[in-house]
């Protein structure tokens, strides 16, 4: 899926979804086929309710000769130099890269039970100092740094990474503090995408690492199969549909209350944007859901639009990273 400027990372299932005794092989499995399908990289989440993420990028490297896991850092669980660290041993180990998904939030009783009641825009702060010690680090530096929320002196990092495994740096970008931080660490800024005309009507000016976007896809040959797989998968859920409403009322996250606010679609076979998952609380991102031919145009336009890296969902089977792929083609092909 990778080329013309377009990098696509997987998802890795999450332990809770998997019983214990088949989670490691479904890392491997999911990984594999996402190595096989061209990503470049496969997002590992973090949060209290799942196993750690650097173990589980452990798995996703032996698995694998060149997937880059694309681990999510949580400022709450670890220092920036026990981050720079797990870095630099994965490198010398293995000599393989990692990119880091840089964290503000997360869910807001998870930061709570850790006593973290900093508020949004402080916490994006936090992170761009966090960040800029890792960064300094796994650069060579002796680094210094007298802030609001980490104070080093002369930190170095032994034993020192490659410069050809320095990772890349994502961060979420849908609020304007998020945007910022980005802009300030060079990061990809990461948005929940709204649909492709909103995007087109409203694009920005790019932070330097880009923009990118966590979106779902579900395509197929003809927009019929495709719409039926997509409603089988996420069958309307009324229950559901209530848990994310009340995880609205008590979240401060900017994209959650933006996407909540636009309608859930996927009525019409001629639009492929779909929030019925993530309005039913079973995923987190929107879908685009068609045939190759129409998901791969509504890609190409979003690439138009400033998105030239795409971090799609937890695929359920190869089959569906297959069909992905396929749609990519198409969006490369419009977008030449």
């Amino acid at each position: 899926m990778e080329g013309a400027g377009l990098r696509v990372y997987a998802t890795c299932p999450q332990s809770k979804d998997v019983d214990a005794a088949e989670y490691a092989d479904r890392i491997a499995d999911v990984a594999r086929w996402s190595e096989e399908a061209d990503c470049h990289g496969i997002l590992v989440y973090t949060d209290n309710g799942i196993v750690d993420p650097w173990l589980v990028s452990q798995r996703v490297i032996e698995a694998t000769e060149t997937l880059r896991p694309l681990v999510a850092v949580q400022p709450a669980y670890m220092s920036p130099y026990s981050v720079a660290k797990m870095v630099t041993s994965l490198g010398y180990l293995h000599g393989r890269a990692v990119d880091l998904n840089m964290l503000a939030g997360g869910f807001r009783n998870d930061l709570i039970a850790l006593g973290d009641e900093t508020p949004h825009d402080d916490r994006y702060k936090r992170t761009v100092e966090y960040t800029r010690i890792i960064t300094g680090l796994l650069q060579g530096e002796a680094v210094t740094l007298a802030g609001q929320w980490y104070k080093v002196k002369n930190l170095r990092l032994t034993p020192p990474l490659a410069p050809e495994l320095a990772p890349g740096l994502t961060i979420s970008g849908s609020s304007e503090a998020g945007l910022a931080a980005a802009k300030e660490i060079g990061a990809l800024a990461v948005r929940y995408p709204r649909p492709v005309e909103d995007e087109e009507r409203e694009a920005g000016s790019p932070p330097p690492g880009g923009f990118g976007v966590r979106v779902g896809v579900i395509a197929r040959g003809t927009a019929g199969d495709a719409w039926q797989v997509a409603r089988e998968r996420f069958p309307e859920d009324r229950r559901g549909e209530i848990k994310h409403q009340l995880a609205m009322k008590v979240s401060d996250s900017h994209w959650h209350r933006e996407l909540s606010a636009h309608e859930r679609g996927g009525e019409d076979d001629e639009n492929p944007y779909w929030l019925g998952p993530f309005k039913y609380g079973q995923t987190f991102c929107p879908y685009l859901v068609g045939s190759h031919e129409r998901v791969g145009a509504e890609l190409a336009r979003y690439v138009a639009a400033g998105f030239a890296s795409f971090i799609l969902d937890i695929p359920p089977d190869r089959e569906e990273l297959e069909h992905t792929g396929i749609a990519f083609e198409r969006a490369r092909a419009h977008a030449a």
